[in-house]
């Protein structure tokens, strides 16, 4: 008679267990996504300010994001990945109690401080737990599947944006500013209560030296570069595309933009595991081959037939960019900086968002909307040339 088995119960796969992860990272990025369209109606259509001023207060988180990148990467380095996200996601809600503040002021420049701090700490929010959910992801199923951690998490705040912008402007509709500081309190809230049921991973336990942020940048600037280089498209067709089609006289913009989202979640779906299976270098080679693609056929469109299927290139194209990029970037750092090199690695698309817009904005005005997508095509070509001949086969430091 045999004995009784004891086998334990299978491993969820590597998609379960980035699930919760994503979700985290889903209600953290609602909070970013759904005061943005927001903003600009409270501060210019109820407290009176003018473009410039909604300009500045609505892009100066992406600047604190930017400049706190490298203490959320050192704090998740020393203190873990659940810490991070546990720090980030409270602050995230305390921004939005400080937005909710400003709406008991009279509208004027004190109303408007009020504001910007909870700009300035909804930046930090933001650095902490994102840098906290992907490190975390990364520990959870391995660096083998770092493409993977970086897809999911990729979809969550393409999501995230997708949804809060006109949910934020219905909100506002309804509620007005109140309703989205009260949103912006309670969604991150229920991000805290998924991280505080999962199981952290291990921290690295060794080296304890604290690295400057310009050693890792020096690991990680080729790939974030390339990466960087890479996503110019997205920030084209999100903000230019509507206008590019009024200017050609064409109806179905909205088609468009649906088709180039449906592409790049489509590619991510079905295939995240490809950085990882077959190398970053590579799928992001194939990837920006695609959007180059898309965006001469948009440069070129006769009609909208073409720029319709010129958005959907793209789309494909651009949606394992960041993934492959991130295979490459990781793989070149050890542990113990893991924190603080995801932080390096994704300012770079920040910059490249924060730079792209008003770039591609003079370049419409100096030749028509048709050169956006061949100066975007240019710019892919030199994300090329980083990953043909930049990123070379470099080992862990």
């Amino acid at each position: 008679m045999n004995p009784p088995s004891h086998s334990s119960a299978p491993e969820p796969s590597p998609a379960k267990r980035l699930l919760p992860l994503a979700a985290i990272v889903l209600f953290g990025f609602l909070a970013v996504g759904l005061p943005l369209a927001a903003l600009p109606l409270y501060l210019h259509g109820v407290l009176g300010f003018d473009t410039v001023t909604v300009g500045w207060v609505v892009g100066i988180q992406s600047l604190a994001t930017v400049l706190t990148r490298q203490f959320a990467g050192n704090y998740c380095d020393r203190h873990g990945s659940k810490a991070s996200a546990l720090a980030g996601l409270p602050l995230a809600a305390l921004a939005g109690l400080i937005y909710l503040a400003s709406t008991f002021l009279p509208a004027g420049n004190a109303a408007l401080g009020v504001l910007v701090i909870g700009r300035l700490l909804m930046g930090l929010a933001e650095s902490l737990f994102l840098t906290g959910t992907m490190t975390w992801g990364i520990g959870r199923i391995g660096p083998a599947r770092t493409g993977m951690v970086m897809a999911w998490q990729g979809i969550a705040m393409f999501a995230a944006f997708g949804i809060g912008s006109p949910s934020g402007i219905a909100v506002m509709q309804q509620w007005g500013f109140t309703g989205v500081s009260i949103a912006t309190i309670v969604l991150p809230l229920i991000g805290l209560c998924i991280a505080l049921a999962l199981p952290d991973t291990a921290k690295f336990v060794g080296g304890r030296v604290r690295q400057s942020m310009l050693s890792v940048i020096g690991l990680v600037w080729r790939p974030g570069l390339a990466m960087a280089l890479g996503t110019v498209p997205f920030s084209v067709i999100t903000t230019f595309v509507v206008l590019y089609y009024g200017d050609k006289g064409w109806a179905g913009a909205g088609a468009s933009v649906a088709s180039f989202t449906a592409g790049y979640i489509a590619i991510r779906l079905f295939w995240a595991h490809l950085p990882d299976r077959l190398g970053g270098r590579k799928v992001g080679i194939i990837s920006v081959l695609i959007q180059i693609a898309g965006l001469l056929l948009l440069w070129w469109a006769p009609s909208p037939l073409f720029a319709l299927a010129g958005c959907v290139l793209t789309g494909m194209g651009l949606s394992l960019v960041f993934p492959a990029m991130g295979v490459e970037a990781m793989r070149h750092v050890p542990p113990e900086r893991r924190g603080l090199a995801v932080g390096c690695f994704v300012a770079f698309i920040d910059l490249s968002t924060a730079i792209a817009g008003p770039l591609m904005g003079a370049v419409i005005g100096l030749a028509g909307y048709p050169a956006v997508f061949l100066c975007s095509a240019a710019l892919c070509v030199a994300a090329l040339g980083l990953m043909g001949w930049g990123l070379g086969a470099r080992r862990v430091a």
